[in-house]
């Protein structure tokens, strides 16, 4: 028999899971979309839209996936942290909405400026948002008995700031790299440059970030530097500046798929950093993941459907990709 709490981790790794391959697949199209009023316009453009055009909607399962599983997984997390981040919730999937939109739009009006400031600045937008509500979950919520107590905008802080520009410098980094892998010429060229420095502002970003999250609180802080934390700390510091390293030398190198390879490596070790620094909390200093979890037939009951259905959307993704794969000019793939 699974004990009540190795059933709560392992629906905290799967909705974990479904986070990690939403920053993966989405990012990069997210990214594509930030990046999109420095190509150039015409054939860069399409060019760059053709690159995503098979698998940008399907990319959006996995955002699904994690609400939905912690939606029914830890209903109580849910219930409170859904009120703390309405406001960039909101904005996010006004902002993905939006650029759904001018995708589709821009393909069938004249008025092709307006659609690609929409494509851009719902990418924006969403990106933001969504490093805002990151920010804003870290940073803590206030909580009274098993309700949010907080207000209508205590997300907005320098800290939830913090986080949504560096999703945003992130997410632009994987859309170029993703460029770099998919493209070829002139386009190409364009994206290498854009790595150089959007991969530049995301280790700046990300060492802000990592100084200021332990002094949000004060578990965080002896998280990472008292005891064992700090070997993890320089280890993890350690893995940056060395994936960086590479980075810069696939760049140099002008390799075509590793500068992407190791832009996810940098979100990894990101991801790695922000479960280190949680665990066991799901809200912050007030819920841990085992207080939170919904009743033990019900985690069994849904861990069924998802056991049935996840590889069924990691085949069906894979099998895009994959028919979808190789260069991509501005009428299309080679």
């Amino acid at each position: 028999m699974v004990p009540d709490a190795t059933l709560a981790l392992i629906w905290a790794a799967i909705i974990a899971f479904a986070v990690f391959a939403y920053v993966v697949m989405d990012g990069f199209d997210l990214g594509l979309g930030i990046l999109f009023p420095l190509l150039g316009k015409g054939q860069e453009r399409n060019t760059a839209i053709n690159t995503i055009a098979p698998v940008w909607d399907g990319n959006e399962t996995w955002l699904v996936l994690g609400g939905g599983g912690l939606f029914a997984a830890f209903p109580l997390a849910y219930a409170i942290l859904m009120p703390a981040v309405y406001a960039p919730l909101i904005a996010m999937l006004l902002g993905l909405v939006f650029r759904g939109v001018a995708f589709e739009f821009r393909a069938r009006t004249t008025r092709l400026w307006f659609w690609d400031g929409a494509f851009a600045g719902g990418s924006i937008v969403a990106a933001m948002a969504q490093g805002i509500i990151l920010g804003a979950v870290l940073q803590g919520v206030k909580v009274s008995g098993r309700n949010y107590a907080g207000g209508w905008f205590d997300w907005l802080s320098p800290f939830s700031l913090l986080t949504g520009v560096s999703v945003v410098v992130g997410y632009a980094l994987l859309g170029a790299c993703w460029l770099i892998y998919r493209t070829e010429g002139a386009i190409q060229d364009r994206a290498y440059r854009l790595a150089l420095w959007t991969g530049a502002g995301m280790l700046g970003a990300l060492g802000a970030v990592s100084l200021a999250t332990p002094m949000l609180r004060h578990d965080y802080f002896g998280r990472w530097f008292g005891g064992p934390g700090v070997f993890a700390a320089l280890l993890v510091a350690v893995l940056v500046l060395l994936t960086a390293w590479n980075f810069w030398r696939a760049i140099r190198d002008r390799r075509h798929l590793r500068p992407f390879l190791l832009a996810l490596g940098l979100f990894a070790l990101t991801f790695a950093g922000l479960g280190f620094s949680m665990y066991p909390w799901i809200v912050p200093g007030e819920v841990t993941l085992y207080a939170a979890a919904t009743a033990r037939s019900s985690q069994l009951f849904m861990l069924v459907g998802v056991g049935i259905m996840l590889p069924i959307i990691i085949g069906y993704t894979a099998w895009a990709y994959w028919v979808f794969r190789g260069k991509v000019g501005h009428e299309g793939y080679h």
